[in-house]
């Protein structure tokens, strides 16, 4: 009987050691065999979703080609393709477009308005005292403080008040017409009406006409030169400028922005270099182009020992290897006053001035300087400056300048 039971429970056994060995089998088959770790993680992009109405592609590796399977082109094909496009990071600037200047004919005409605003003063003070039943010595001397006040000039002004006194005692009842003629007059002969007021900018030999520009900094004189340039190209001449006012950083660079705008080619210079170097080479490209008119630049001071009036003298004697000049401008700065007078004589006893430029004469000036500094040099006001407009230099007219002085 024990025999028995013992066979029965080596039997159970035996079955349970089979069943498990059986499950673990099973278990084993459903279950994928683990892998080892990859010492580097391998990633892998998603495949780009296919857009709607298309297949997805799988990428095929394209067959290698021989070099004779390889289409080249022609050399006809290749002279017929077209020029690469130009990176426009690295693209030329745009050449600057070129302006008309407004013609110069009656342009200080067109300007009187703003050139009366600022100098009827005097006419209007005149007139008023003119106008007085009793002229008084008390009278005649605020007349003569009035024109002494507008810069006329101490001669000037004694020689104009001695006219009126007589002309006045002769002419007995006085209108206002009558009192506006007779100023009007007597002005227009002091300004002087038969002065040669000429811009001269044709030469008697076969070479463009050269004209020097002087005066000391913050008078307008490289704006002037600037301004001078559209005065000439709306004439119809053509222009080389010569930026010799090397020894002030932004003269060069302004004069070129004035020539570019008309179309004028401006010669420059190393900064701090010679000043007759560079305008000999304005003459000498100006001849070279067949320019019109060559406007050289002067500086108005310098940074070394060397004088002022003796660089001006140098630039002088070098441009005229080349040939005569034509024209020598002083610009002067008129709200400067009498004080303007002293820098006149100065550059006047190193070259030989021909004509005056009065710039900013719309702002603070006094309108009498006009005849003080004829009269102090013996040259003739040839243009004026009425602004900061590129069109505001005029030739200057005496009898558009008087209208202006004394109004309607």
């Amino acid at each position: 009987m024990d025999i028995l039971i013992l066979a029965v429970v080596i039997a159970l056994v035996a079955i349970g050691a089979i069943s498990g060995l059986v499950v673990s089998s099973r278990t084993k088959k459903q279950l994928p065999p683990p892998q080892a770790p990859s010492s580097t993680p391998t990633i892998t992009a998603p495949p780009a979703e296919p857009h709607v109405g298309e297949e997805a592609e799988t990428p095929r590796e394209e067959p290698r080609r021989t070099i004779e399977e390889v289409d080249l082109p022609t050399a006809e094909e290749a002279l017929e393709a077209p020029a690469a496009v130009e990176d426009p990071l690295v693209a030329a600037p745009p050449a600057p477009e070129i302006e008309i200047p407004e013609p110069t004919a009656g342009r200080l005409v067109r300007l009187r308005a703003r050139l009366a605003r600022s100098q009827n003063t005097l006419g209007k003070g005149l007139l008023n005292l003119l106008s007085r039943e009793h002229l008084d010595e008390d009278t005649w001397e605020e007349i003569e403080d009035t024109l002494l006040t507008a810069d006329v000039g101490v001669t000037p002004t004694q020689e104009l008040v001695e006219r009126l006194r007589e002309r006045v005692k002769v002419l007995g009842t006085r209108t206002p017409e009558e009192l506006r003629a007779l100023l009007r007059e007597e002005l227009l002969t002091l300004v002087g009406t038969d002065l040669d007021r000429t811009v001269h900018t044709e030469s008697a030999l076969d070479t463009p006409g050269i004209v020097m520009v002087v005066g000391v900094n913050g008078t307008g004189k490289t704006t002037t030169t600037g301004k001078l340039a559209r005065v000439l190209v709306a004439d119809g001449k053509s222009v080389v400028l010569g930026a010799a006012d090397t020894f002030r950083a932004a003269a060069t660079d302004q004069l070129q922005t004035w020539g570019d705008r008309v179309g004028a080619r401006t010669i420059r210079g190393p900064e701090n270099g010679d000043p007759a170097s560079v305008a000999y080479d304005a003459v000498k490209e100006g001849i070279a182009e067949g320019a019109d008119v060559v406007l050289i630049d002067t500086a108005g001071r310098l940074h070394t020992k060397t004088g002022l009036m003796d660089e001006l003298g140098k630039v002088k004697r070098v441009v005229e290897k080349h040939g005569p000049l034509d024209e020598v401008l002083l610009v002067l700065d008129a709200t400067t006053g009498q004080n303007g007078l002293v820098q006149a004589r100065v550059f006047a006893e190193v070259v030989d001035i021909t004509g005056i430029v009065l710039t900013k004469l719309d702002g603070t000036a006094k309108g009498g300087i006009v005849i003080a500094v004829q009269r102090e040099l013996g040259v003739p006001v040839k243009l004026i400056g009425l602004g900061e407009g590129p069109d505001d230099l005029a030739p200057f007219e005496p009898e558009a300048f008087v209208d202006a002085l004394i109004g309607d």
